[in-house]
C-alpha cells in the first residue's frame, strides 16, 4: 500500500521498530542535531528519530533520519526492511521499467487547513527551525521538494521539476536557494531571468517518502519525477494545485511555501556542513520571496542531517543515483553489468561491464562523465570486468590491485564541471575527472598476463547455500 503523506510512513516506521521517539525534553541546539548525527552511526537498520518534546517550543515535532537507513528506505518503497542493498537497487531498476506513471490530481489536500498571506507570512511561527553544525550560517531547510516549471514552455510536465535543494532562511518570509548550474531549476532560473522575469516556486515540506526519493533522482530534463514517484509506488503519485503559483506539489505534504525567485537578486548563503563532509563557505545565491504559505495544523518538520558519511542523505541519493546512471548506461553500452554510485553522492562510480574490443572500458567511463548525472558530480569512475561486483568493495580492490596498470590505465580529462561545493575543485565548479580501468585488456590490447586467473569451484555456490541455511539453524 504506497503512502499519500509523511505521518502514515511514520506510523509503518514505528509500527516496524524503526521509529525511535524522544519524549524527554531536548534542546534545539544542539540535542536534535547531535541525536540525528549520532543515529546514523548505528548503521543499515538505524530508525528515524521524532522529537515532540522541545525547550522553547509550544507544538513543534521534527522527524528526523527518515531515509537514514537501508530498513527505512526499503519500508519507503514498500518492501521487508531486511532487504538488502543490492536487491533494493535491483528492484528500483525493475519499477523504473514501469516509468512513466502519471500522477493523479486530488482534492481537499491536508496542507490546505491553514493559511498566511502577504506580510503576515512568518516561516517561524510555522516551522521549528534549528541549526543543523555548529558551523552553519544559519537555519537551513533541506529537505523540501522545490517545484518549478519551464518559463519557455509553462505547463509541459516533462519540464515541470520537482528537486530538493539547500534553502536558508534568511527571514520570515525570504529564503537563499542554491540552484547547482547542472540542475533543471538552475536552467528555468536562467530562462526566466533573461525574459526579466522572476520565477515562480512551490516548496512542499514534509512528504511521503517515495516523493523524496524521486526528488533527489538525477533524471533527464524533459523527464517528471511525479511520474518516476508513480513508478516507484505502483500507484500514481497524488498531487494538488498550488494555490498562488498554480503549480503541481504533493498532496499529503505538511507545508507549501509559495513565492518566487527573485530575478538577478543574489545575497550571501552560507556556510553550511555539506554531503562532502566538509563546509561549503558563503557565496552569492538567489533568493526566494515567500507570498504565501498553507499548512496543517502542528506541521511536522521533516528534517534532514548531513555531514561526515554515512548520515541521511547517503541513503536518501543511493539507489536513486545508481539507476539512471545503469539504464542511462545500458541504452548505449548493453554490455553494461552493474553501476554503483552510492559513494559521496557519486563522487566516485564503479560500473562492471563486459568488453567488445580494447578501450571498451574507457569509452563507458567516458560516458559516465556525460550523463546527467555525471556532469556535475563523478569525478572518479572505476571500471570492472563483468564478473566483479561492484558492490564488494574487497572485490573492487582486488581488481584495482591486479588489473590497474598506473603507466596506462590513468585516463585524466582535465577541465571538467563539477558542483562547487566539491573541496578538490579548483577553481570552484571545475575539476580535472579520473578514470581508472581496472578491467582486464583485450585484444588488441595484450598487455599483462591474464590467462591464469583463479576461478570459484563450480560447487562453491551450492556450498555457500547450504552453509548459510547450517548457520543459520545451529
Amino acid at each position: 500500500m504506497p503512502y499519500d503523506d509523511l505521518r502514515s510512513f511514520l506510523r509503518v516506521l514505528d509500527e516496524q521498530g524503526q521509529l525511535l521517539r524522544v519524549t524527554d525534553e531536548v534542546l534545539p541546539e544542539p540535542d536534535v542535531a547531535a541525536a540525528a548525527n549520532a543515529v546514523s552511526r548505528m548503521g543499515g537498520s538505524a530508525p528515524a528519530l521524532y522529537f515532540d518534546n522541545i525547550k522553547g517550543f509550544t507544538s513543534a515535532r521534527i522527524a528526523m533520519n527518515v531515509h537514514g537507513s537501508w530498513a527505512n528506505h526499503a519500508l519507503a518503497l514498500g518492501l521487508p526492511k531486511e532487504t538488502g542493498t543490492e536487491e533494493q537497487i535491483r528492484e528500483f531498476a525493475r519499477r523504473w521499467d514501469r516509468f512513466p506513471v502519471r500522477p493523479e490530481w486530488r482534492d481537499a489536500p491536508p496542507w490546505a487547513e491553514n493559511t498566511m498571506t502577504g506580510a503576515e507570512v512568518d516561516l517561524f511561527r510555522v516551522l521549528p527551525l534549528i541549526r543543523l553544525n555548529d558551523g552553519d550560517g544559519g537555519f537551513y531547510i533541506d529537505k523540501a521538494a522545490v517545484v518549478s516549471e519551464d518559463p519557455d514552455d509553462p505547463g509541459n510536465r516533462g519540464k515541470q521539476n520537482v528537486g530538493i535543494y539547500r534553502i536558508q532562511v534568511k527571514g520570515p518570509a525570504r529564503l537563499a536557494l542554491q540552484p547547482v548550474p547542472m540542475h533543471d531549476i538552475a536552467l528555468h532560473l536562467r530562462k526566466a531571468e533573461e525574459r526579466g522575469e522572476d520565477l515562480p516556486v512551490a516548496i512542499a515540506v514534509g512528504n511521503d517518502p517515495v516523493i523524496s526519493i524521486a526528488a533527489a533522482t538525477p533524471m533527464r530534463y524533459d523527464e517528471n519525477e511525479y511520474e518516476l514517484a508513480g513508478a516507484l509506488r505502483g500507484a500514481p503519485a497524488p498531487i494538488a494545485r498550488a494555490p498562488l503559483t498554480g503549480l503541481p506539489v504533493p498532496w499529503g505534504s505538511e507545508v507549501v511555501a509559495e513565492g518566487v525567485i527573485e530575478g538577478r537578486q543574489r545575497e550571501i548563503e552560507g556556510p553550511f556542513g555539506e554531503f562532502t563532509g566538509h563546509y561549503s563557505g558563503g557565496r552569492r545565491l538567489p533568493v526566494i520571496r515567500v507570498d504565501r504559505v498553507s499548512y496543517r495544523t502542528d506541521p511536522v518538520f521533516e528534517h534532514l542531517y548531513l555531514g561526515m558519511p554515512w548520515t541521511e542523505i547517503d541513503y536518501l541519493i543511493a539507489a536513486n543515483t545508481c539507476v539512471p546512471l545503469y539504464k542511462q548506461l545500458k541504452a548505449d553500452f548493453p554490455e553494461v553489468r552493474a553501476v554503483n554510485a552510492t559513494y559521496t553522492h557519486g563522487l566516485v562510480v564503479i560500473v562492471s561491464t563486459a568488453k567488445r574490443y580494447g578501450g571498451f572500458a574507457r569509452a563507458v567511463g567516458l560516458r559516465v562523465l556525460s550523463t546527467p548525472h555525471g556532469l556535475g558530480y563523478a569525478s572518479t569512475v572505476i571500471m570492472v570486468d563483468e564478473d566483479v561486483d561492484p558492490f564488494n568493495l574487497p572485490q573492487v580492490m582486488w581488481a584495482l590491485s591486479t588489473k590497474m596498470n598506473p603507466s596506462h590505465d590513468l585516463i585524466t580529462v582535465p577541465a571538467m564541471s563539477v558542483m562547487e561545493l566539491a573541496p578538490q575543485a579548483q577553481p570552484a565548479g571545475m575539476v580535472d575527472k579520473l578514470i581508472i580501468d581496472a578491467t582486464t585488456p583485450v585484444s588488441p590490447d595484450n598487455r599483462g598476463n591474464y590467462g591464469n586467473q583463479v576461478r570459484d569451484l563450480p560447487e562453491a555456490a551450492a556450498w555457500l547455500t547450504r552453509l548459510q541455511e547450517l548457520a543459520a539453524n545451529r
